[in-house]
């Protein structure tokens, strides 16, 4: 005989309701205080809201539901109104008309509305946190950056159209504004790791990360540091070697949000060059543990609106003109353009070839070597600046990482080249 117990749905619905009110309000009674200033609502009462809400929506459906939200709201803000002499907060009374909400939600998608739930009682519980995070920790600058992503990535990217226009039908707004997101974005990220490590790592893990941001104005700073500072110049020359790494990573990122067949053709010459980086790198960290004092301060902001925008002029102007090379000599153009344009940034010289590469016009092998010579030529812009910068000490160890991490990625696709 089959003595399984099988539950009502309905019934699995409602203990959901509970579990969600109970666990709002344990939270919420751990903050409710003694005395006469205690807080009106603490785990009975946030329960019994949600099962209300529950029973309201299994009843009389949507339209009962809204009758015993307002019935709540109403109780809150009558209860609110005699407390104003404490001057009581409003989330426990906003969180107790959502409970409510949340019960009658439980009798239809209970997983979204522990989800909810659990979302919110995070929120309640992070309050020092939070407030801590918002008024201590960032800054107002920090704040603003923060509120300009936001807008760029959820308010004006949207809106941006999405379709080839410009000469030769070279342009596609939407692509170009989702590489000014992405640089935004990885720079952001660049800048909130040197927050969390602080100057723990010293100027290896600074050039690293900063070199999301410009690995060439990495190297720059990297070298006017060393040259100030002769006792830092194994800890200088590491973080700038390893600002190729990030090179590397953002390349491949931005390619493959470009055209993913790209990445995949690129994909040795790319791991080698970040492994030769990441060795050289680390030889002169090590060097760079027997000194102390080599802790940064972050300055500036997450990242620089004028820079990603700049970034993205360069990139429409790269695609226009290599599209016009493409046109005028095929092939040969637009090995040129990626020549050209990677004396200034070989990210966008990269983006160029392997938007090509996404519009059909050429094929993911016929772009490695495009990209690998934006990748060169923007090598000898960074043997300039470090030369410039840093001086000979710092250029004489500086150069030969740059380099060896161009032949590694040569390297890597004639090895490619010879397996196929």
């Amino acid at each position: 005989m089959d003595t399984t117990l099988i539950l009502d749905p309905h019934l699995l619905n409602l203990v959901n309701a509970v579990a969600v009110g109970a666990l709002i309000g344990a939270e919420r009674e751990r903050r409710k205080g003694d005395g006469p200033a205690r807080s009106p609502a603490g785990i009975r009462t946030f329960t019994v809201t949600s099962i209300s809400g529950a029973t309201a929506f299994a009843v009389g459906g949507v339209a009962l539901l809204a009758v015993v939200t307002a019935s709540v709201a109403g109780m809150v803000a009558v209860s609110y109104w005699r407390s104003q002499d404490q001057d009581p907060g409003l989330t426990t009374e906003i969180v107790l008309v959502l409970t409510a909400l949340l019960g009658g939600l439980c009798m239809q998608r209970p997983d979204m509305a522990a989800a909810i739930a659990v979302t919110v009682t995070v929120l309640l519980y992070a309050k020092s946190w939070l407030h801590n995070l918002v008024i201590s920790l960032i800054s107002k600058a920090e704040l603003d950056d923060a509120l300009i992503f936001a807008a760029a990535t959820l308010v004006v990217l949207p809106l941006v159209p999405n379709r080839q226009m410009g000469p030769y039908l070279a342009l596609n707004p939407h692509s170009i504004g989702i590489v000014v997101v992405l640089v935004m974005g990885i720079s952001a990220a660049g800048y909130v790791a040197v927050r969390l490590f602080g100057a723990r790592f010293g100027l290896p893990l600074a050039g690293a990360i900063s070199g999301f941001i410009s690995s060439t104005a990495t190297i720059g700073a990297m070298g006017s540091r060393a040259r100030t500072s002769r006792d830092l110049l194994a800890a200088c020359v590491a973080g700038a070697v390893l600002s190729t790494v990030a090179t590397v990573a953002q390349m491949a990122l931005v390619v493959a949000a470009t055209s993913t067949p790209t990445l995949l053709s690129l994909s040795g010459p790319l791991l080698c060059a970040g492994a030769v980086a990441v060795a050289y790198g680390a030889f002169f960290t090590l060097l760079a543990a027997r000194h102390s004092g080599s802790d940064v301060k972050q300055a500036g902001g997450a990242f620089s609106l004028k820079t990603a925008l700049a970034f993205g002029s360069v990139l429409a102007v790269i695609l226009m003109v290599s599209e016009g090379l493409q046109e005028r000599f095929g092939g040969t153009g637009v090995l040129l353009a990626a020549l050209v344009a990677g004396l200034v940034d070989t990210h966008a010289s990269a983006i160029s070839v392997a938007s090509l590469v996404a519009s059909g016009k050429i094929t993911p092998q016929d772009a490695v070597v495009p990209i690998l010579a934006g990748l060169t030529s923007n090598t000898l812009t960074k043997i300039v600046m470090a030369a410039s910068s840093g001086g000979w000490a710092f250029a004489l160890r500086v150069v030969p990482g740059l380099i060896l991490v161009a032949l590694a990625a040569w390297a890597g696709t004639f090895a490619a080249w010879l397996w196929a």
